[in-house]
């Protein structure tokens, strides 16, 4: 008889940034049926978890989100503000507003997060990325947004070889065209041409691939693209 896989996910405690809605809320709602004790922090509550509605344009809020990554098994960072501007129009505010909230406050949740994690001698951390931003490429009109998001591979894989001696591991998921509540028709319509089948990814399929890695130890430090094999010659 064959045994069923133990999941050992259950139990565990997650903290979900950018869990009220889109991606962020599919992921919390799969980790919940998983039997995971979920702390969703977005803009809005969500039924079932533990809500931390707060603004993360505003530091104050960040340092209490920093706060309740320190006593985590599982962290997620979907939350990803997006610019497209050509460069040479990208402002120094822009860029410092993109790369905290891109690179900067995932870093910082990361750090705050791995002491317990350490101590547990287990944890699992999960940080998304942006479309094609899997490996150093060029970009014509999103370049500051793509830029800090291509540093999370950086930060995974330093979470990869500095910490799976204790049982942690750190991936990327960089999701291409997803269809969210954020997006109108006219939009859904324009992206969804884009992928080779024309059609948009759901949320639950990232959310699968999440679990997927979640659930995986051996898949440490990567960077997986969840785009249908879409490939512009010039984005």
């Amino acid at each position: 008889m064959i045994k069923a896989m133990k999941n050992e996910l259950a139990g565990k405690r997650a903290l979900v940034v950018g869990g009220s809605g889109g991606i962020g809320r599919s992921l919390a709602e799969a980790l919940m049926a998983e039997g995971v004790t979920v702390t969703a922090v977005g803009r809005h509550p969500v039924p079932g978890a533990e809500s931390c509605v707060v603004d993360l344009d505003n530091s104050a809020e960040c340092a209490i989100v920093l706060s309740k990554a320190s006593c985590v098994d599982i962290l997620a960072v979907v939350r990803g503000p997006f610019l497209q501007k050509p460069l040479g129009g990208t402002s120094l505010e822009e860029w410092e507003s993109l790369s905290w909230a891109n690179l900067g406050f995932p870093g910082a949740l990361v750090s705050a997060a791995l002491p317990a994690m350490e101590k547990a001698r287990w944890g699992r951390i999960l940080l998304f990325g942006g479309t094609r931003t899997d490996a150093v490429r060029g970009f014509k009109t999103n370049a500051a947004y793509a830029a800090a998001k291509t540093g999370l591979s950086s930060l995974a894989k330093s979470v990869a070889i500095g910490y799976a001696s204790s049982g942690i591991t750190c991936n990327v998921l960089c999701p291409g065209f997803v269809e969210t509540e954020y997006l109108d028709s006219a939009l859904k319509r324009e992206l969804a041409a884009k992928n080779p089948d024309g059609k948009l990814i759901s949320v639950r399929e990232v959310a699968d691939s999440a679990l997927f890695l979640l659930k995986t130890p051996a898949i440490n430090g990567v960077s997986l693209p969840i785009d249908k094999g879409w490939s512009p010659v010039i984005i």
